[in-house]
């Protein structure tokens, strides 16, 4: 047999090792992207409290009963549903909040019409930032209510979200007098309550990254 002939039939052989690859791996390329579930084991340890730990599946947020800017109880039933970005602030803070808040309500300007996505936002300062100091922040950020959530209420119980629900700080406590957590991180939150994702609340190029991540996350429900 010539080398011709045989040039060809090694030719044919891998065309048809190549073109086999390509219909087993093509499918794979096609697959839409998917976040990730994240559990306390995948956090890293210093922002997960002792108590939730081990616990490595089936992570999603703790019932809670805190109040709303417009004095509303605020539940997690009321989340139901909802896509929603999460973050803790408060209206005092002159060094990262305001960037904080500037940022989502850049998201909340975006996302007026999606009724699929809300944020939500827990007070650090409870006994300062009252109701009635909220609804006086929400109005001089122009938040529709409906749209983006701020709460207050028991320290205790916001600190509790903030460490065995959320994992957004690092410092360790019980919420009680001389307990202070600050935080630029923003989550983000599926359906089901699960984390999905964390950004950095003080930069324009993690929201774009998190305004990726909600389309992303949004493909899950279609």
């Amino acid at each position: 047999m010539s080398s011709v002939p045989r040039l060809k039939i090694r030719m044919l052989i891998v065309s048809f090792i190549i073109s086999i690859g390509f219909l087993f791996v093509y499918p794979q390329l096609k697959k839409d992207p998917k976040l990730k579930i994240y559990q306390p084991a995948d956090v890293n340890p210093k922002l997960v409290d002792e108590s939730v730990e081990l616990n490595n599946k089936g992570h999603r947020v703790s019932e809670f009963e805190l109040y709303s800017q417009n004095g509303d109880t605020f539940r997690l039933d009321d989340v139901d549903g909802k896509i929603y970005v999460t973050d803790f602030f408060f209206t005092t803070c002159g060094n990262i909040c305001p960037k904080m808040t500037t940022q989502m309500k850049g998201l909340h300007d975006y996302y007026m019409d999606d009724e699929d996505v809300m944020f939500v936002s827990h007070t650090v300062y409870p006994e300062m930032d009252s109701i009635e100091v909220l609804k006086a922040y929400a109005d001089k950020y122009e938040i529709d209510s409906d749209k983006w959530v701020l709460l207050t209420g028991s320290k205790k119980e916001i600190y509790s979200l903030a460490r065995k629900s959320y994992f957004a700080v690092l410092t360790e406590g019980d919420g009680g007098e001389r307990d202070f957590v600050h935080t630029e991180n923003f989550m983000l939150m599926d359906k089901q309550q699960r984390i999905r994702g964390y950004y950095d609340g003080t930069l324009v190029n993690e929201m774009e990254r998190l305004k990726n991540d909600i389309e992303i996350l949004r493909k899950e429900y279609q």
